[in-house]
């Protein structure tokens, strides 16, 4: 068996293994899967009136002043409220500054220059973790701005929300279930077919099982670029090559790859 099997094999293994509660295959599983955003959000809030109008996934976020961000799921309802559902294994990845970012990246997007402030629609990020990162037991966890008058607090009503899942959470109500779907790697043992359906197609179906070993494939090489563009990087900075010798060192990397290797030692400088 040479190389290229043996990895393909590989990938079909890891492929039985993945849930939703991976990024990457939610996002894959999600993709243009309106019903079943629908069937999350309406969930997680606890609404029955959400009709979504726009999905996209793994959608860059820019911050031409700042950090910018890769947003998992990305979608708006019929009302214009716009929601950032993203999965967190890691809870370091799910701090409370994270929440924050993402919030006022979105809020940042959804204003146009010269659009009234008091028009901004509601926005919504909800963090999906595999641990209960609050630790309180709870499947959901809202977080919202008060103001405090006195003794009293008085929700703000900005229409900023941030949200926290509790994927461990396991009671037998909807978001149990739901939490349930998200760690199971078996779409047959799933409760909701809206989303067995979808992983079922990307592990059982021969055109699904290709476009994620496709997809993993992908993630390899970019990773590997990733790679190209750090060790770049660091040999600019410690002074072991010239801008002007990236090219030479590290043909691989494509013309506006090499751009940003330039402007991120720029940045550094």
């Amino acid at each position: 068996m040479n190389t290229t099997e043996q990895i393909h094999l590989s990938d079909l293994e890891r492929l039985k293994s993945l849930r939703y509660m991976d990024d990457d295959f939610m996002t894959v599983c999600l993709a243009d899967n309106f019903e079943g955003v629908e069937l999350i959000l309406r969930i997680v809030l606890e609404r029955e009136d959400i009709k979504i109008k726009s999905v996209r996934t793994q959608e860059p976020m820019k911050n031409l002043q700042g950090r910018s961000a890769v947003l998992d799921v990305h979608a708006v309802d019929s009302t214009d409220k716009e929601f950032d559902v993203e999965i967190q294994r890691k809870d370091a990845g799910a701090g409370a500054k994270r929440a924050r970012h993402n919030s006022g990246l979105l809020d940042a997007h959804i204003l146009k220059s010269g659009d009234d402030t008091e028009d901004i629609p509601d926005s919504y990020v909800i963090f999906i973790t595999e641990n209960d990162v609050m630790k309180g037991n709870q499947p959901i966890y809202p977080v919202e701005r008060y103001v405090t008058i006195g003794e009293n607090k008085v929700l703000f009503g900005d229409g900023s929300h941030i949200l926290y899942v509790n994927g461990k959470y396991r009671g037998n109500d909807e978001i149990g279930k739901l939490m349930y779907d998200f760690s199971c790697t078996n779409p047959d043992d799933m409760n909701y077919e809206v989303l067995a359906k979808k992983a079922r197609y990307f592990k059982q179906d021969e055109k699904g099982v290709a476009t994620m070993c496709k997809i993993m494939e992908d993630m390899r090489n970019e990773a590997a670029r990733d790679k190209l563009k750090e060790k770049a990087i660091l040999m600019l900075k410690n002074g072991k090559i010239s801008l002007d010798e990236i090219q030479i060192f590290f043909s691989e990397l494509s013309d506006e790859e090499i751009e940003e290797v330039k402007a991120e030692v720029m940045q550094l400088a």
